[in-house]
């Protein structure tokens, strides 16, 4: 090999080693620049939240031009509702789409949302939510290390048995109906003269299938996706009230995101307004499909008689410490 010819392969070979440790770099430094979230939630797949959440991970991507990438964890692979928002206050989570009655035990507010027989659609709901009310329980959040980027539905909710048809209040006498551990749900069924147990979500098919518990009460949208409806036959529309899906991001996360915090709400509240159309397209969908299923037998209530018996409970929430905000809720909502 001549001397010209060495001296050409020694500075492609150098040249080559050089570049090496640049492309690695560059590789290394776009990989730093990509920040991945978890975003856990607990409905099942095909559930309105679910197609949401998945909407929220691709606004997300797109908005902040690839910079952030939303890993979502649904039918609670993370754990409960309770759970979630645990590690979302430590930061051990990121986002969290969560159910109103678990996230009322770290912003006890948040329960007036559910008095009975409040809102009789989500439109109602979002027109008070987008007032001062949000903007005091937006408040209340932060205080706990939780930043509320949008409120997305859960529906207005409905009761399933598998004992016998239910059109009165008199109807419960001796049932014992699953509800979650959200104080304001407890205290209606209880008022209407039902024992209550609180049982987590994933695991209320099979204490419903084994008789641990007569029935439940949920949107029309989550008993066909959780498929609750084969081991409760019996199914009442008795809008009993409406409740919201808190979309939560940690404090810890908001911090972490930095100028891309704006982009990611925004994402939120654009997959948000998306989830509330398919909660009512779904819910509408679900009830049609019941009627028409020989297998359950969906019975209109005596609403009237069902308000009647509620009535103590506004009264009974509005003598609890934060009584006045409750007062303030239901002002909003009536007016």
């Amino acid at each position: 090999m001549s001397l010209q010819m060495n001296r050409r392969f020694f500075m492609a070979t150098a040249t080559a080693a050089l570049a090496a440790p640049a492309i690695v770099l560059s590789s290394r430094s776009a990989s730093a620049a990509t920040m991945t979230l978890t975003l856990g939630h607990g409905a099942a797949p095909g559930n309105p939240r679910t197609i949401a959440a998945a909407k929220f991970a691709e606004l997300v991507k797109q908005k902040t031009e690839g910079r952030i990438q939303i890993n979502v964890a649904g039918a609670e692979t993370l754990g409960s509702d309770s759970a979630m928002l645990t590690s979302l206050r430590t930061g051990a989570l990121d986002l969290t789409a969560n159910s109103q009655g678990a996230t009322s035990a770290i912003v006890p507010e948040l329960s007036a949302l559910g008095l009975p027989f409040l809102f009789e659609n989500t439109d109602k709901a979002m027109t008070v939510l987008n007032g001062p009310v949000g903007t005091e329980l937006n408040k209340r959040f932060e205080a706990v290390g939780v930043v509320p980027l949008d409120w997305w539905d859960n529906g207005i909710r409905h009761l399933t048995n598998s004992k016998r048809k239910v059109t009165s209040p008199a109807d419960l006498a001796g049932m014992k109906i699953r509800t979650p551990a959200d104080p304001m749900t407890i205290d209606i069924f209880q008022t209407l003269g039902a024992g209550t147990e609180q049982i987590a979500f994933g695991e209320l098919y099979i204490a419903l299938q084994q008789g641990v518990v007569d029935g439940q009460e949920n949107p029309l949208a989550n008993i066909e996706s959780s498929k609750l409806h084969e081991v409760n036959k019996f199914i009442s529309l008795t809008a009993h009230k409406w409740e919201s899906t808190p979309f939560l991001m940690s404090k810890i996360a908001q911090a972490r995101v930095g100028k891309d915090f704006e982009a990611v709400r925004a994402a939120a509240k654009e997959a948000g307004e998306l989830q509330r159309k398919l909660s009512n397209e779904k819910a509408s969908e679900v009830l049609g499909k019941f009627k028409q299923n020989s297998a359950v037998e969906v019975a209109e209530v005596d609403h009237k008689a069902f308000v009647k018996a509620t009535a103590s409970v506004a009264d009974t929430w509005k003598k609890k410490p934060f009584g006045n905000f409750v007062a303030k809720v239901e002002a909003a909502a009536r007016g």
